[in-house]
């Protein structure tokens, strides 16, 4: 059966084109998808994003556990309401899920995963929690709505009651704080997104969802779907989850080095995380894979399963799409390891109906605060 967030019939009410995602009912735009790409870009637009899971962790021992269970560390959230991005992996060092991880109190951390990896990661994580005698909460009574661009947390902030506006308006970004609308309504607020622009996402109980899209749709901000979310998410170099990388995937072969943190734990001893020998191995002699950034300033579109061709060897196409900002085609690719000089189309070629098209390798983000940073062809 289809799943629905509490916000389907508003989509509906906004003329939105739905489809499946993960099972789930969802608007992919209402009526332009450019446009609310653009919309996002230059002034504010807002996303159902209720579909992901809110996961409350409890106990003494939970900072413990976190320390066991993902790859970035967590022992860099001392503040309360700071935001931690890191990847849970399997023991063979594949991604099980990416996620962000919020410090609330010493006995309270709370998790936001994919939508699509709800079933798998819960019972992940139960099934890792129970030796560090941890709750685990799907908090199914939340939704989330994701306003995100120039203008949004102006916006945001002017439906808060006065005496929140301020130190909501003061977070820095990967922050949290609670709030509430000048209804009472409570709210968490982070300064978070998968956009590449500012803005909160802001988890609200679900029997106050839809008043509070209203009241968003009120000030001004406008309703944008998933298809705008993927394009504004690949130009913002951010990983979609089951097309960049999946539980076969190391965090290195996903351009998330980043995000693996191969700290000492409590004890001056290497911290013991869920596949770090594998990652251990793979940074002392190199990944066998890597991802890189691709820009065809030709005609077409780059997409999903397309063959890509390097003097390395042949790898494929992750997520492609036709940026709206670059009026290009760009995409993420992962093919084997080693040197592929930035620039110089014709080193590598993708394979479309055939033909082989010659591309250019850049660095990614493809965009950041609304501006292109691929260099002119």
């Amino acid at each position: 059966m289809t799943l629905k967030t509490v916000l389907n019939d508003a989509h509906r009410a906004l003329g939105a084109k739905m489809v499946d995602f993960g099972g789930w009912d969802m608007p992919i735009h209402y009526g332009s998808q450019i446009d609310e790409h653009h919309l996002v870009r230059t002034d504010a637009g807002m996303f159902d994003v209720s579909h992901m899971t809110v996961v409350d962790l409890r106990g003494d021992q939970t900072r413990a556990f976190l320390r066991h269970l993902v790859a970035n560390s967590v022992d860099k959230l001392q503040k309360p309401g700071k935001a931690l991005y890191t990847a849970m992996l399997n023991p063979q060092g594949g991604v099980i899920d990416d996620l962000i991880i919020y410090f609330l109190a010493e006995d309270f951390f709370r998790l936001v995963v994919n939508a699509a990896t709800r079933e798998k990661d819960l019972a992940w994580i139960n099934e890792q929690a129970r030796a560090f005698g941890v709750q685990v909460s799907e908090r199914s009574d939340f939704a989330m709505i994701a306003v995100q661009g120039p203008s949004a947390r102006e916006r945001v902030l002017g439906l808060l009651r006065e005496e929140d506006r301020a130190r909501i308006g003061k977070l820095g970004k990967f922050v949290a704080g609670d709030a509430q609308l000048a209804d009472g309504t409570p709210l968490f607020v982070a300064r978070t997104g998968y956009t590449g622009e500012d803005g909160f996402e802001i988890v609200v109980p679900q029997d106050r969802a839809v008043a509070l899209w209203d009241a968003l749709l009120g000030a001004g901000v406008k309703a944008a779907g998933l298809g705008a979310r993927d394009t504004l998410r690949l130009e913002a170099g951010m990983n979609l989850y089951g097309q960049d990388m999946d539980d076969s995937v190391s965090p290195y072969e996903a351009a998330l080095a980043w995000t693996v943190a191969l700290d000492e734990g409590a004890d001056s001893k290497p911290r013991a995380f869920i596949g770090r020998d594998v990652l251990e191995a793979q940074k002392a002699g190199g990944a066998p894979r890597q991802m890189i950034g691709l820009v065809m300033d030709d005609k077409g579109v780059l997409r999903h399963g397309q063959k890509v061709l390097t003097a390395l060897g042949d790898g494929e196409i992750l997520s492609g799409t036709f940026s709206p900002t670059l009026g290009k085609a760009i995409a993420f690719a992962r093919v084997p390891a080693g040197e592929i000089p930035l620039g110089s189309a014709g080193n590598v070629r993708v394979d479309i109906r055939g033909k082989e098209v010659p591309v250019r390798v850049v660095k990614f983000p493809f965009v950041r605060d609304g501006v292109s940073l691929v260099p002119a062809e």
